[in-house]
C-alpha cells in the first residue's frame, strides 16, 4: 500500500473513514474485525472502513502517533474527527461514530 493511496483515501473521500491501525499478529485486532464490519454495516454507508497493517506502513504509523494497536482514527477530507485505541464493544464503537456521521 502506498503512502499516496492512503493519503488519497482519507482527504478525498466524501464519507468519513474510519481507518483501522492492526497487526497480522494481534490478537484484539482480529477480535475487532467482526466488530468493525457490523458497525460499518450498520451506519449504512456514511463510514468507510480502510484497514492500515502497522507492520507494512510503519511511517504511517508514526505520521498520526500510533503506538499501539488496535487504534482507530475517523477522518474526513483530511481531518482527523476522533481517535481511540484498544478493544471496544460494538454499541460502544456504534455510539463514538454516530456523533461524527449522523
Amino acid at each position: 500500500m502506498a503512502k499516496k493511496k492512503f493519503k488519497d483515501v482519507i482527504q478525498h473521500s466524501e464519507e468519513a473513514v474510519l481507518v483501522d491501525f492492526y497487526a497480522d499478529w494481534c490478537a484484539p485486532c482480529q477480535t475487532m474485525n467482526p466488530v468493525l464490519e457490523s458497525v460499518v454495516n450498520e451506519l449504512g454507508g456514511k463510514v468507510k472502513l480502510y484497514k492500515l497493517n502497522v507492520d507494512k506502513n510503519p511511517q504511517v504509523s508514526l505520521q498520526f502517533g500510533v503506538r499501539s494497536i488496535p487504534h482507530y482514527i475517523l477522518f474526513k477530507r483530511g481531518k482527523i474527527l476522533w481517535r481511540k485505541g484498544g478493544y471496544m464493544t460494538k454499541r460502544e464503537l456504534l455510539q463514538q461514530l454516530k456523533g461524527f456521521v449522523v
